[in-house]
C-alpha cells in the first residue's frame, strides 16, 4: 500500500495535475496520426472484419505503450548515440523512426498512385478488398511500436511521474478507441477524404524520417496545416452538398 501511495502522491500537486491534462492532450494528438492509419487501412478489410481489426490495432496500441512504459529505463537509452555517420549521432530512436517514416511514406505513395491510376490493376483504398484481416493487424502493429515509441519518449520529457504516464496512455487510447469506428464510417463514406488522410500520413512519415535525421519538425506546425487542410475539404463537402441539393430542388420543380 506504501508503494501505491508513493506513486499517486500527485493527486494533491496542482502542478501534477496540469501536467496530467496536457500530458493527455498531446497524447491524444499524437494518436491522430496512428487513428488516420488504422481506419483507412482497416477499410480495405471486409465489412464484417473491420471492427475487430480496428479493435485489434488499438488494442495492441495501449498494451504496447503500457508494456514500453513498465520498462522505461529502457526506453530512456533509445535516445542515446550507437553510431555516428555525417556528423550526426544516431540513437535507436532514430533509427525506428526512420524505418517507420519510411514504411509511411511507401505506403501513403503506393496508395495515392492506386487511387490516382485505377486501372493499373490493382485496388485503392477504396476498392474491392485484397487484404487479409492478419496483413492489416501485422502492418498496424508496426506502425504502433512507432507511433508508441514517439508516445512514450514525448510523456518521460513532460514528467517523472509513471502514475501521470500510465493515466495519459490510457485516456488518449480510450478516446482513440471510441473515435475509431466514427472516423472509419466519415472516411469510407467520403472518397476525397482518403485522399487528404494518405497525404496526412505522406506529410507524417516524411516528419518522422526528418526527426530521425536529427531535423526536429515541431508538431505544431504539422497539425495547424493538418487542422487547415481538414477545415478546406469540409468547406468544399458543405458546398458541394449544396450544389447535390439545388439540383434535386431544380430537377424536383421542372417535374
Amino acid at each position: 500500500m506504501e508503494w501505491l501511495a508513493g506513486h499517486f502522491e500527485f493527486v494533491s500537486n496542482p502542478e501534477a495535475w496540469v501536467a496530467l491534462v496536457t500530458l493527455v492532450v498531446l497524447e491524444i494528438v499524437l494518436g491522430i496520426d496512428n487513428l488516420i492509419f488504422i481506419s483507412i487501412l482497416t477499410n480495405k478489410l471486409p465489412q464484417e472484419q473491420q471492427a475487430r481489426a480496428r479493435r485489434i490495432g488499438i488494442s495492441a496500441a495501449l498494451i504496447l505503450r503500457l508494456a514500453l512504459l513498465a520498462t522505461i529505463s529502457i526506453i530512456v537509452q533509445l535516445t542515446e548515440p550507437v553510431f555516428e555517420l555525417f556528423g550526426h549521432g544516431f540513437s535507436w530512436r532514430d533509427l525506428i523512426l526512420i524505418a517507420g517514416g519510411l514504411f509511411l511514406v511507401w505506403k501513403a505513395t503506393k496508395e495515392i498512385h492506386h487511387s490516382v491510376d485505377p486501372d493499373d490493376g490493382k485496388e485503392n483504398m477504396m476498392g474491392k478488398v485484397t487484404m487479409t484481416a492478419g496483413a492489416a493487424i501485422v502492418q498496424i502493429l508496426l506502425l504502433d511500436l512507432v507511433f508508441s515509441i514517439d508516445s512514450i519518449i514525448t510523456a518521460v520529457g513532460m514528467t517523472d511521474e509513471i502514475a501521470i504516464m500510465f493515466i495519459a496512455v490510457i485516456s488518449a487510447v480510450t478516446v482513440m478507441l471510441i473515435a475509431a469506428e466514427p472516423l472509419s464510417r466519415f472516411i469510407a463514406a467520403n472518397p476525397t477524404v482518403v485522399m487528404l488522410a494518405l497525404a496526412f500520413l505522406l506529410m507524417i512519415g516524411m516528419t518522422l524520417i526528418a526527426d530521425g535525421m536529427g531535423f526536429h519538425v515541431p508538431k505544431g506546425y504539422i497539425y495547424a496545416a493538418m487542422g487547415f487542410s481538414a477545415l478546406v475539404e469540409g468547406l468544399n463537402m458543405l458546398a458541394r452538398r449544396k450544389r447535390a441539393r439545388d439540383k434535386a430542388l431544380a430537377e424536383g420543380s421542372a417535374e
